[in-house]
């Protein structure tokens, strides 16, 4: 899963990028309004944390600018600003979230991942398909009692699979939810991590393949049905 961040702290842009990073993230990051918009128009991402006090355009006008352009993208809002009257207007601008600074880093990742579960229609943290559950908590893949941890980059190409498993992504798409975007990679890495996957869920014992859709992209399918 691919997060944006703006913020205008260049040290704690850093550090939340490892924090989010080791959290198998994607991430990108902006210094101001205008850039986040920026970044915003040449890449999806599947969360925004913003700060409100940035150069440019502060968080609430870039939140005000997605909303009108239909960008529908979870916001979270990580920010000094404390008071009842900025969390106040942040939820009735249309945020997702709004967790003061400073912050406890294991409850930004929980609620970070329980509002991009429910921008995709998920429940807890679990996302299901056929024989499979991906654990998002414990970042591990179960079928059954059987179970393998996933490396990061694979742990973030499954979840996008689960997320939707009968739409075809473009190796693209897989590129850009799961590798950063100043990142020096091309599709032949995507079709290495699909490959190592495939070989896994074979080590589980899982029907579930992933399917090659005639140099479309990716899904998965399950033959027999359980």
């Amino acid at each position: 899963m691919r997060i944006l961040i703006a913020d205008d702290e260049k040290e704690f842009v850093k550090a939340l990028s490892v924090l989010l990073r080791n959290a198998n993230y994607s991430v990108d990051f902006a210094l101001d309004g205008e850039e986040a918009m920026d970044c915003l128009h040449g890449a999806s991402y599947d969360a925004v944390i913003l700060d409100i006090n940035m150069p440019k355009m502060n968080g609430y006008d870039v939140l005000k600018q997605m909303r009108k352009e239909g960008i529908k993208t979870p916001v979270f809002f990580l920010t000094a600003r404390s008071q009842i009257d900025d969390k106040i207007e942040g939820f009735n601008l249309g945020a997702d979230d709004y967790l003061p600074k400073p912050f406890s880093t294991d409850e930004l990742i929980v609620r970070l991942r329980a509002i991009i579960i429910r921008s995709q229609g998920g429940v807890g943290n679990l996302l299901k398909f056929g024989d499979l559950t991906l654990d998002l908590a414990k970042y591990k893949l179960y079928c059954g009692e059987s179970f393998l941890s996933l490396s990061n980059k694979e742990f973030q190409i499954m979840e996008l699979l689960l997320s939707s498993p009968e739409t075809v992504h473009s190796s693209q798409q897989i590129l850009e939810s799961a590798w950063d975007f100043d990142s020096e990679t091309d599709f032949s890495s995507v079709w290495v991590y699909i490959s190592s996957l495939r070989k896994k869920l074979v080590q589980l014992g899982s029907k579930v393949v992933i399917k090659s859709n005639r140099g479309a992209g990716y899904s998965l399918d399950m033959p027999n049905d359980l």
